[in-house]
């Protein structure tokens, strides 16, 4: 195992703490520093983790940050925003098409439309309408007499 520089260390932290899997760091430390480390080695900075107990404070201090940030702040997120997910449906829709994948292509159309028609939100739209679709008519009625009450009741029941 090679002692890793400062700047791979940062970036391994950094990943782990916004949730990357620890395979999916050791492939981009590859990629993008050209040094070949183990998922392992990457699990020893995740100090959610048994083997990162031994965590030094910096970065744990580093990790709890970038964590926080990450947790707060989803507009960096691609995906989390629906015009990107309609984007990437649409380009996935063509894929499907062109291959001639008539029932994939189905089913991304219908999880576009339930995108677009707010399916996967907990956004609800209520109508209502008072009688005969006219508007909802407020009846204001403070009494303290129980006969009165009743009577209000029933006028209210059955108009």
């Amino acid at each position: 195992m090679a002692k890793l520089q400062e700047p791979i260390k940062l970036y391994i932290v950094q990943s782990l703490a916004c949730f990357d899997t620890i395979s999916r760091v050791a492939k981009a430390v590859r990629d993008e520093f050209g040094v070949e480390v183990s998922p392992q080695q990457c699990e020893r900075y995740d100090p959610t983790k048994r083997a990162g107990s031994t965590l030094s404070q910096k970065y744990r201090e580093i990790f709890e940050h970038t964590r926080e940030e990450f947790l707060k702040d989803t507009s960096r997120i691609g995906v989390a925003h629906r015009a990107v997910r309609l984007r990437k449906l649409d380009h996935a829709v063509g894929i499907a098409e062109q291959r001639g994948n008539i029932p994939l292509m189905a089913q991304l159309l219908e999880q576009a439309a339930k995108e677009a028609g707010d399916a996967f939100t907990n956004r609800h739209r209520l109508e209502h309408t008072g009688k005969e679709g006219g508007p909802i008519t407020a009846i204001s009625t403070v009494t303290n007499d129980p006969q009165e009450a009743a009577k209000i009741y029933a006028k209210l029941m059955n108009p």
